[in-house]
């Protein structure tokens, strides 16, 4: 299943020059949305994770659904002020801006295995946030994955420590 015509390139957004990768098309159709949860399920099996990490708010829309696919727990990285606290913040570069990301501290169990998941990456600065938070919590990173990779933006190497998964590179 060609999984990659199913995203739309929106040119300019969201600035001038950026070339922003839709995946809702993707999302909102029956089969291409199950393949894709069956294809990254199938690559972060191997991983045996105990959690699976989704970063705000596109790594969501999957997260969830690959935990349940795997029988693993999922935990929300969120907007800071989204979460009650207690809660530990990690922020970071984006390739057109700055934010920042917060989790609970008290689901991420000392030698718990971590599964990151989000949408894109891109120069890898959310993923390299939060595997932060999950090392200064006592977690492993045991794998990053994602639907799209920007390659020209030089993400898989900025987290060369981890193994990374994506299903479309562009």
């Amino acid at each position: 299943m060609d999984l990659k015509s199913k995203i739309r390139e929106v040119p300019d957004w969201p600035q001038p020059g950026v070339g922003f990768k839709d995946a809702t098309p993707l999302l909102a159709d029956p089969e291409t949305l199950e393949e894709t949860i069956l294809r990254l399920a199938e690559w972060a099996r191997q991983y045996e994770p105990d959690l699976i990490l989704g970063a705000e708010a596109r790594g969501f829309w999957l997260g969830a659904a690959i935990a349940r696919e795997l029988g693993c727990g999922f935990v929300p990285a969120r907007r800071p002020g989204k979460l009650p606290p207690e809660t530990v913040s990690a922020t970071y570069q984006l390739e057109y801006g700055q934010n920042a990301l917060e989790l609970h501290p008290d689901l991420i169990p000392s030698g718990s295995r971590v599964l990151i998941h989000d949408d894109v990456l891109a120069t890898g600065g959310t993923v390299e946030a939060i595997a932060g938070l999950v090392e200064q919590l006592g977690g492993d990173v045991c794998g990053c994955c994602f639907i799209i990779e920007l390659t020209f933006l030089g993400g898989r190497e900025r987290l060369a420590a981890y193994d990374v998964h994506a299903l479309i590179a562009y």
